[in-house]
């Protein structure tokens, strides 16, 4: 029998479920209503990649990566080019210990589990005007409007009714700009900490937004309670306020800048990140990472614009390529400094890290219309909130709670071994197939990309392990969007 060395943590026994965060259709092309999973195509089961320490074998099915002998390498190599038989086969002749028990994730939809995880989008409206916004100003494509206190209220305690006894829940405020509605919050932040703790309940809370507003008494109320901040920043002054416009010409750069100082000097939140909504007009990567590195973020990551109401703004098929690139480049600087021992808060690299440790392997791309939903300013309940107010992604409302059909289609439909091309990518259980708003708008034009950069995060791992075994001894790196758009800090 080969033997080989498995690296990182040995994964569950079954599939983590998705995250709670939505963290990116109910029934995109290519995805079958329901009925049985064909057993994905036998290449899809594993990657073999290399690193400055050899040949590695990931399997797709648990997440599982192991040190690979060369000879066995370019075996494996051969037998995906053009396959014969099946994996439990190949690995028979070979001698590996791969694929010799049930299969972690067999095509079995999940059923919907508590909720763990509601934003409430407490504005929808904005005081900066972003072409490459998805939820254009927060409107969605209606009117302005703002949540009421009484629907605020009950969005929070119908989170508490529907999450499981003594669970952690996470409140997150999004908008438009959430701090519009600054006394709302105030209020269902108080009511949610005092409503938790006569349910049994931790709540946590999230907020995002472009800082350009924010007030003392904002920044007391993220230092005293358990907040994440998650801040749009795209660059230096230049840089931002080219994507960001304020009204009557000023800077919204400057008043993030003003916003940070606010932050400094009146209440810090347990964890400030920056997010940055990557169009072709973005700079080099690299130094936008630094600049927001520089300016104290805890950590900085990218998301592709994929969805725009101005395509001008979306990254496409041939724009993902250099995309690819710059990530790279920028995966290459943060790995060059954990090897040193040295922090360097790259969002998007140390999370997929701590995933790829900790095993983590999932038939769906998120949370979303699983244990995270999103609640409209008109209290109607959704899959997530870049999906708000999309009839297709209804999943009932605050009054009358979660529509559970409407859940449990949405897994069903949405099981990455029910996508194409998805089932036949060795990357989906780390992928999940894609976030449900883009590929309903765009289709997956990012595959490719999503493949390179995972195939970098395997590398960067494996290499990581090396140099510096005692990255992975500290304690993780907190969820940065736990009711955010989970796709700038993922795994992709």
């Amino acid at each position: 029998m080969t033997v080989l060395l498995q690296i990182g943590r040995r994964p569950p026994d079954g599939p983590l479920p998705p995250s709670d965060g939505p963290p990116p259709p109910s029934a995109g092309a290519g995805q079958p209503p329901g009925g049985p999973v064909r057993p994905p195509d036998g290449a899809a089961e594993f990657k073999v990649f290399r690193s400055a320490l050899g040949a590695h074998l990931l399997v797709s099915d648990g997440s599982r990566i192991y040190d690979l002998p060369a000879p066995l390498a370019a075996r494996l190599e051969r037998w995906a080019a053009e396959p014969d038989g099946t994996p439990a086969d190949l690995a028979d002749r070979l001698g590996l210990p791969l694929w010799d028990r049930p299969r972690r994730i067999d095509g079995t939809p999940l059923e919907p589990p508590p909720l763990s995880s509601l934003s409430l989008n407490v504005m929808q409206a904005c005081n900066l005007s972003c072409g490459h916004c998805y939820a254009d100003e927060g409107r969605f494509g209606g009117a302005a409007r703002a949540m009421p206190r009484h629907t605020a209220y009950a969005a929070v305690d119908r989170l508490l009714a529907e999450a499981a006894p003594g669970a952690d829940v996470v409140v997150g405020f999004m908008g438009g700009e959430p701090l519009l509605a600054r006394h709302l919050i105030h209020d269902v932040v108080a009511h949610a900490t005092r409503a938790g703790r006569e349910t049994g309940h931790t709540v946590r809370f999230s907020l995002t937004t472009n800082l350009t507003t924010v007030r003392p008494e904002d920044a007391r109320l993220f230092a005293e309670h358990p907040f994440t901040v998650t801040v749009s920043l795209d660059g230096d002054r230049a840089g931002h306020d080219a994507l960001r416009h304020a009204p009557g010409g000023a800077s919204a750069y400057d008043r993030l800048r003003a916003g940070l100082d606010v932050l400094a000097r009146h209440g810090r939140p347990r964890h400030l990140a920056a997010r940055v909504s990557v169009t072709p007009r973005t700079a080099r990567l690299l130094d936008v990472l630094e600049h927001g590195i520089g300016l104290g973020f805890d950590d900085v990551g990218f998301a592709a614009v994929v969805s725009a109401p101005d395509p001008a703004y979306e990254i496409d098929t041939a724009a993902f390529a250099g995309f690819l690139e710059r990530m790279v480049e920028c995966g290459e600087r943060a790995l060059s400094e954990l090897s040193a021992g040295r922090s360097y808060p790259f969002g998007n690299l140390l999370t997929a890290l701590e995933q790829l440790h900790r095993g983590t392997h999932r038939p769906y791309p998120c949370g979303a219309g699983a244990g995270y939903l999103s609640a409209s300013a008109e209290g109607g309940l959704y899959a997530c909130h870049r999906l708000v107010d999309d009839p297709a992604h209804a999943m009932g409302s605050v009054a009358d709670g979660p529509d559970t059909e409407a859940r449990r289609r949405h897994l069903r439909a949405g099981h990455v071994d029910r996508a194409e091309p998805c089932r036949s990518c060795w990357a989906r259980y780390l992928c999940g197939g894609g976030c449900y708003h883009e590929v309903s708008r765009r289709g997956r034009p990012g595959c490719d990309y999503i493949r390179g950069w995972l195939a970098f995060c395997l590398r960067a791992y494996v290499e990581l392990t090396q140099a510096d075994p005692e990255f992975f001894r500290r304690p993780p790196v907190p969820d940065a969007h736990p009711a955010a758009d989970a796709g700038a800090a993922g795994l992709v």
